[in-house]
């Protein structure tokens, strides 16, 4: 890729294998201890961010699968949850933990119904859900057949045609080329999935190595470069189930034909049983806006798939939205 993408610039080509030779060089924070699981199922943790005499509902903030959840909680400065909590409300955030090899037959739907649907169940009220990147789809599933007092998607895909005939062919075959040793291991191993997203905008990939060699070490700039590129490049594997069935969700779209069916009926995102709210983002390469689920309240962002989460703009643009509009939800207190 590197190769390719620099082909007519040897200068670039040094600048971006200089900026990953200070990535993999740069000192890293201690590592913080995650908040305390309040409720468990199995191998996932209902992780608590409340704060004493927070007064509002729950909210559960459901990640990807993909990566680690934490890039909701990144830095003590730069975290949707710690912010979430100091404005009152009682956030948890889902941490579906690391599968093990007797996961190997959980698929997606698997996750909604045995994961997701039964930790809800067990808070004191039904909370709003807040979904991340696939964590979104996962949530408006649940949301679809377990009582939830609101629905947030945060660059969510659901129509997955939306990728673009070029991506998802090429996805295709990078899941074709891996597909027997996913078998074998019974696991989809987390450089799979990272290879997918290098092909979604290889341009990029190299662009931002580039621009970290020139960043001042230390800074600030350069210490939440270097936060975000560990996180993107960390995460467990996925069962091999719900690696195949998200493969097939790209190749397939069954999501946005209406032919998902979780908990013994058909997902439909215009039929959900509480107010709901899409933030999409206009600029996203790992979820393009066109592969939205498109719900009547829906927000264009300007900001990056990462960066409408832990940006300079993530702030105005997200988190204080959200924060209003769980606010404005029948029954808030």
């Amino acid at each position: 890729m590197l190769r390719s993408e620099t082909a007519t610039s040897p200068e670039r080509r040094a600048a971006a294998l200089a900026g990953l030779r200070a990535y993999q060089d740069a000192p890293r924070d201690r590592v913080r201890k995650p908040a305390p699981a309040r409720y468990r199922k199995g191998r996932a943790r209902l992780r608590d961010y409340g704060t004493k005499g927070d007064g509002k509902r729950p909210v559960v903030f459901v990640p990807s699968l993909i990566n680690p959840p934490h890039i909701l909680d990144l830095m003590p400065d730069v975290s949707l949850l710690r912010w979430i909590a100091a404005e009152g409300f009682h956030p948890y955030l889902l941490d579906w933990g690391s599968p093990k090899a007797a996961d190997r037959g959980m698929d997606l739907t698997a996750h909604v119904e045995r994961v997701l649907v039964p930790l809800i169940a067990k808070l004191d009220a039904p909370p709003v859900l807040a979904g991340y990147c696939l964590g979104g789809t996962l949530a408006l599933a649940a949301a679809s057949v377990a009582p939830v007092a609101g629905l947030a998607l945060i660059a969510a895909p659901w129509t997955f045609d939306g990728f673009g005939a070029r991506a998802r062919s090429e996805i295709a075959d990078l899941w074709s080329a891996a597909k027997p040793m996913c078998a074998a291991m019974g696991m989809v191993p987390m450089e799979v999935l990272q290879s997918g997203f290098w092909r979604l905008d290889p341009a990029r990939t190299i662009a931002k190595y580039e621009a970290f060699a020139a960043m001042e070490p230390g800074s600030r700039e350069a210490r939440l470069f270097v936060a975000m590129e560990d996180w993107a490049n960390a995460g467990a594997a996925l069962p091999y189930a719900a690696g195949e069935q998200l493969f097939d969700f790209i190749a397939s779209n069954p999501t946005g034909k209406g032919d998902w069916r979780v908990g013994g009926r058909i997902v439909d995102p215009k039929a959900l049983p509480c107010p709901a709210i899409d933030f999409v983002s206009l600029s996203d390469r790992i979820v393009p806006a066109a592969s939205a689920a498109d719900l009547p309240d829906r927000r264009n962002l300007g900001a990056g798939h990462v960066g409408m989460i832990v940006g300079r703009g993530a702030r105005a643009q997200l988190w204080e939205p959200l924060a209003h509009w769980i606010s404005g939800l029948p029954g808030a207190r």
